[in-house]
Order: C-alpha cells, then sequence, then structure tokens
C-alpha cells in the first residue's frame, strides 16, 4: 500500500532534518511504499536542509506557502493537496519536532493492513511536558468530554484512509479543528496507544494559551450540542443558587458565557471556500526525491 506522511513544519529547521532521518531508518524494514510531503508555512528561517539519509523515502516534497495561516490549516491544506495531487492509500499527519514519534509510523501501518478503509487515531497514553501542563491537559480533555459528549484522546498523529480523507475535505470544521473534524466526520475509528515524545530541540510550542484555543477550537466544532448542555447547566444551575445568590455563586455562569462567546468566535474560522481554495497559497514545491 501507499502512504504518505504529512509534515507541518514552521521554523524548525533542526528538529525537522532529524525527524526525516529518523522516519528513514523506521521505514528500512518495510515493503510499503512511503512518501514524505512536508508543509512549509511561510517560515521566516530557512528550513530546508541537506538529506543524505533518504534512501528508503520513496519521495519527499516540500510545498513552501506564501502566507503563514497556523497548525491546523497546514494540515487541512496538505490534506487537499495529496488528495487532488498523489495517489495513496493513507495519510499519515505528524508533528515535525520528534513529539509524535517516528518508531510508532509502523505500528500505524500494521494496524492499516489489519484494518483497511479504516482510519486510525493515536490515543495518547503518556506525555513528556511538565507536571502543571498535563494537569491542563486533563482538565482540557474532561471539558471536552462535558461539553461535547466527546472524549478526544489524540492530536494530529492519525492514519488517514482515502475515505476519511475525502469526509474531511467535505467538511468545513476541518479548517479550524483538525482533531474535532475528525471525530465528526468519522465514527468508526481504530484506536492504538501513542506515546507523546519530547521536542528534539528547544521548548514546546504547545503553551498554556495555545493549549486553552486548541480546546476551544474542538469544541466549537460541536457547538450545538454545546449551546443545548450549557442551556440545561444554567436552568439548573440558576435554581440551586437561587436562594444563595452573590457574585462568588453567579461566577460558573460569567465563565459559561464567556466560553461560549469564544467558542462562537472561534467558530467563525470554519470556513469551507477557504479550505477548497487553499492550495492558492502555495507559492513554490521543491522536489527533494
Amino acid at each position: 500500500m501507499k502512504y504518505t506522511i504529512l509534515i507541518p513544519i514552521y521554523n524548525d529547521r533542526e528538529s525537522m532534518t532529524k525527524l526525516i532521518n529518523n522516519i528513514n531508518l523506521v521505514l528500512k524494514d518495510l515493503n510499503s511504499e512511503i512518501s514524505i510531503i512536508v508543509i512549509n508555512d511561510a517560515s521566516s528561517e530557512q528550513i530546508i536542509d541537506n538529506y543524505p539519509n533518504i534512501e528508503n523515502i520513496h519521495s519527499f516534497e516540500i510545498i513552501n506557502m506564501k502566507e503563514n495561516r497556523g497548525h491546523a490549516r497546514c494540515i487541512a491544506s496538505g490534506l487537499k493537496y495529496i488528495y487532488e495531487q498523489k495517489e495513496f492509500d493513507f495519510i499519515i499527519p505528524m508533528d515535525g519536532d520528534g513529539e509524535d514519534r517516528p518508531e510508532e509510523i509502523k505500528s500505524f501501518i500494521q494496524l492499516s493492513e489489519q484494518n483497511r478503509n479504516k482510519s486510525i487515531i493515536g490515543e495518547r497514553v503518556k506525555r513528556s511536558e511538565g507536571f502543571m501542563f498535563k494537569i491542563f491537559y486533563k482538565f482540557h480533555k474532561f471539558l471536552t468530554l462535558v461539553f461535547t459528549g466527546k472524549n478526544i484522546k489524540f492530536g494530529n498523529f492519525t492514519c488517514l484512509s482515502k475515505s476519511t480523507v475525502m469526509k474531511m475535505l467535505d467538511e468545513k470544521a476541518t479548517w479550524n479543528s483538525f482533531s474535532g473534524s475528525l471525530v465528526k466526520t468519522e465514527t468508526d475509528l481504530v484506536s492504538m496507544s501513542s506515546i507523546r515524545g519530547p521536542r528534539y530541540f528547544g521548548p514546546s510550542k504547545m503553551s498554556f494559551f495555545n493549549l486553552v484555543k486548541h480546546s476551544l477550537s474542538i469544541i466549537s466544532v460541536f457547538r450545538k450540542i454545546v449551546l443545548i448542555r450549557s442551556a440545561l447547566f444554567i436552568i439548573f444551575y440558576i435554581l440551586l443558587i437561587k436562594s444563595y445568590a452573590s457574585v462568588v455563586t453567579s461566577l460558573p455562569l460569567v465563565l459559561l458565557l464567556i466560553m461560549i462567546y469564544s467558542i462562537s468566535s472561534l467558530a467563525l474560522r470554519e470556513n469551507i471556500e477557504d479550505l477548497n481554495n487553499s492550495l492558492t497559497n502555495i507559492h513554490d514545491i521543491e522536489k527533494i526525491k
């Protein structure tokens, strides 16, 4: 079968170079045809390097974008490019900094061969970040579950079948949230355990602010469910505190209203027209192999 690894990158040349080398090592004993496409999100620094060890990689392209549009939109653009321009059976999106471990690519391929036409998600069973980040991350998962009813325990590191990619490209939420869109469009997902590795170089780019934005972006995909659950919570909570109303007891309602406003604003980022026209943002394509 044919697999394409999709890597979004922004100003992280050292990490990408090491990742390409490690992927090449992992592919040594595999019989599948594996290609790599890197989406350079208009990096302000040079990201192209020398790649002496790519003998196990079938083809390798770097797509340079004109404008920086962010991680999720980089992946969406990459999915569209591969779907329209390449022959493939599965696409494996993964981060370019080492946090998505190359050795798990083998597991994705083995599972995809056992579950043809089904997409596979890498559920995080262990993370490498600090204690406080892990606490906030658990809260993010809890918040998503409470307000959407969806237990989303995976990120971009997945193995998408061609049919799943087609569904995601018809869904406007793909332009805003990868994991949210995948859960919305595909109900029959196969899961495997995945360990979040440490970055090859430098600190993690997932700050607390970015985690909050990431969480609310996922929730915004299911905003109708969120609004229904929020309305029920407001009614129940008002009945509960009506005899004890105060500034303190009203704080949860204020926070909930702020969250609803935030996800409504983030939902405006969903745009099927922009997704359909995303390839016009390509500046040039460099074929490394």
